[in-house]
């Protein structure tokens, strides 16, 4: 238990460390520089997110196409054999 206690405290403190450098690289940025991270950082968070998720539809409904098509095509190469 005791090491899992350090390993929460170790990860706070590289967070802690990580947002305080952050705020210190904020604090010293230009406003055209400030401006251009916004952008990226509203990029990443917006449109990313949609780019990958709209990949993945379209993606599964090719798949989906695909097996029907291969499904059909299997269906008319086998030839069916009629019971009299």
């Amino acid at each position: 238990m005791n090491k899992a206690t350090a390993l929460i405290d170790e990860i706070f403190q590289a967070l802690t460390n990580m947002l305080r450098y952050a705020a210190r690289l904020i604090g010293r940025m230009s406003p055209p520089a400030l401006l251009g991270a916004a952008l990226i950082l509203a990029f990443l968070v917006s449109i990313l997110p949609l780019a990958l998720v709209l990949f993945v539809a379209f993606m599964l409904i090719k798949l989906a196409v695909g097996a029907c098509v291969i499904s059909t095509r299997r269906q008319r190469a086998t030839p069916h054999k009629d019971v009299e």
